[in-house]
């Protein structure tokens, strides 16, 4: 007789479960070699039925079968008349069979159990909910595996929060390896949850196969250079995903970097909008990476503040401004932009006809890189843009001319600036 609770482990319980703490050590050491049966959730669906643990039908079967045989026996080899009412079901005797649960929660307290985590009574709560919120919630390593069971199979839960819970590379693998199979969640949030290069590579791997995510925010996960090794080539691959935020990380300079994420871009068809704000992406890494974007015909909104683009960068960006006809919002504040690279960057403002919105604030970009961009823009009738931050920038009476001239042509414009030399505020006109 095959033991119940064995055969439930064996078929109902992911080898995520098993314990892995022996080789947390080696998350950082082998990134090249991860061990795949520390991350997958290769839980049985529904296709594959209900199992039961108490292993009563096979007793029961081998049982009614000998029965039979003795009642043919002594009837000739009739077989018996057994009317709907004399009729013994299987909840009648014993061993109640488990029905299919769509939400997992039994699935997740068996988890829980093996993985020697409390159960959160908040999952328990709302897993039946369409958005599932657990931001803060200190899961850890375990908690997000034992909540990863569930969400494979999980058909309520469309938008899934799992912020700040400090789930580590395990953790997040755990939780990427769910995404694989799980297909109802659309809206993925797992930033600050220091996933590193371990995490980032489950990541990349799951974004190769999921279908359904439509969102997904890693802002805040400690990626570096390698991360950007595993995620390029996935965003290559997946033409799903529309919204992704990478932002808060630690990716670098290196010109590998760049030209990586640039490719990727470039080849990308999928993404609206992306965010590599505060990061370190600089110098020739700036350089290809917008020589990427010149090329990509998706995105609408890109977030590239908090870097050092510099002189270098902001030429890339005029060029890939005049390739670009389906961009409509840049925000490069704080990229440390001198009044040079702003004159280069509006040469592409000259004849796109896409960009609504450009955000150039903080910037060391003084009166002379805001007269140039707007100038250019005065220059395009084609022009389509509506509003152009400056702020903490200060502006003299040049400026203030030419922008009572741009209110004619392009009655749309709203300008913000830090105020005009020898005032104080900030204007928005």
């Amino acid at each position: 007789m095959v033991n119940g609770r064995k055969l439930a482990e064996e078929t109902a319980m992911p080898s995520v479960l098993e314990d892995d703490d022996a080789g947390a050590e080696s998350e950082k050491l082998q990134l090249g070699e991860p061990r795949a049966s520390r991350t997958e959730v290769g839980v049985r669906g529904p296709e594959d039925g209900p199992s039961n643990l108490d292993g009563n039908d096979q007793d029961r079967g081998e049982g009614e079968g000998e029965e039979e045989d003795e009642e043919e026996e002594e009837l000739g080899g009739e077989e018996p008349v057994i009317s709907d009412e004399d009729y013994d079901t299987d909840l009648e005797l014993g061993g109640r069979e488990e029905a299919y649960d769509p939400s997992g929660q039994a699935r997740y307290m068996e988890a829980c159990d093996k993985l020697q985590v409390v159960p959160a009574s908040y999952f328990l709560r709302h897993v039946k909910d369409s958005e599932l919120n657990m931001m803060h919630r200190g899961l850890g390593p375990q908690g997000a595996k034992a909540l990863a069971v569930p969400l494979v199979t999980n058909t309520s839960i469309l938008r899934l929060n799992l912020r700040d819970n400090w789930m580590g590379g395990l953790g997040g693998a755990a939780i990427a390896e769910m995404l694989k199979e799980n297909c109802y969640i659309t809206d993925a949030d797992l930033s600050n949850n220091n996933l590193g290069d371990y995490g980032a590579r489950a990541v990349a791997g799951m974004l190769k196969e999921n279908s359904t995510l439509v969102r997904l925010n890693l802002s805040g996960n400690h990626f570096t250079d390698r991360a950007a090794e595993f995620l390029g080539p996935a965003l290559v691959t997946n033409a799903k995903l529309q919204h992704l935020d990478l932002s808060h990380n630690a990716l670098r300079e290196q010109a590998g970097t760049g030209q990586i994420l640039g490719e990727a871009l470039s080849e990308n068809t999928g993404l609206r909008s992306i965010s590599l704000a505060w990061n370190s992406i600089r110098g020739r890494g700036a350089v290809l990476l917008a020589d990427g974007l010149g090329g990509n015909i998706s995105l609408r909104a890109v977030d590239l503040s908090f870097n050092g683009f510099g002189k270098e960068g902001a030429v890339a960006l005029g060029q890939a401004l005049k390739e670009n006809n389906v961009l409509e919002e840049l925000n490069v504040s704080n990229n440390r932009i001198p009044p040079e690279g702003a004159v280069r960057l509006a040469a592409g403002l000259k004849v796109n006809k896409t960009i609504k919105s450009l955000n150039m604030s903080r910037n060391p970009i003084q009166n002379a890189g805001c007269y140039g961009i707007l100038k250019s823009l005065l220059e395009n009738k084609d022009s389509a843009m509506e509003a152009l931050d400056f702020a903490s920038i200060i502006v003299n009476k040049d400026f203030e001319e030419l922008h009572a001239k741009a209110k004619d042509i392009l009655p749309a414009l709203t300008i913000n600036h830090g105020g005009r030399i020898g005032t104080f505020g900030t204007a928005k006109t």
